[in-house]
């Protein structure tokens, strides 16, 4: 491992206090995946502390987040899971965004104009997909989080060991809708 960080239980306690019992019976959507197994997405709804930004979006109930340390995730404290830019949907709010860049300009830092939140944002991992923060979502619909520190500190030596987050953007194959509305 490239950085010696280990996983903050205070973080972990914190981002699953706002989790609560998922809905009786969700929107499912089940994806057949290139390795041979099945994996079950929920829709996420989402959005900004005053309301202007909403979003959904397909993603596994058991989320998998980053926390990284570089300067501007150290600073905002964002912590977030990585999805396909088709599996997110912008509802309301895109005048109400503004964008952040710095360095490479190659992460879209992008937030509410009036609340200052920023409830999603392309990664410079991934500019082919977003990164979603888990406490911007609304509650009924995360089963679990676990949260893998990365060293965002030592960017490029940590995307170079780090076997599938470039993948995590990636759609996966066919999808087919099924399940309850």
């Amino acid at each position: 491992m490239v950085c010696d960080s280990n996983r903050d239980p205070n973080l972990i306690r914190a981002l699953q206090s706002g989790l609560r019992e998922p809905a009786q019976e969700p929107s499912k959507l089940v994806c057949y995946c290139l390795h041979t197994y099945r994996m079950e997405l929920v829709k996420h709804t989402g959005g900004c502390h005053c309301g202007a930004v909403r979003f959904e979006v397909w993603s596994s109930p058991d989320l998998h987040v980053f926390h990284c340390n570089c300067s501007i995730c150290t600073k905002k404290q964002n912590h977030h899971f990585i999805v396909p830019k088709n599996n997110f949907t912008l509802l309301q709010g895109l005048d109400s965004l503004t964008t952040y860049t710095f360095n490479t300009h190659a992460a879209k830092h992008t937030f509410c104009k009036t609340c200052g939140v920023q409830s999603f944002y392309t990664p410079r991992s991934n500019p082919d997909g977003y990164g979603v923060a888990p406490h911007c979502l609304d509650p009924g619909t995360v089963r679990s989080v676990s949260v893998e520190t990365f060293c965002g500190e030592k960017w490029e030596e940590s995307m170079q060991a780090h076997k599938s987050i470039r993948d995590m953007s990636k759609s996966a194959g066919n999808i087919q809708q099924r399940g309850t509305q």
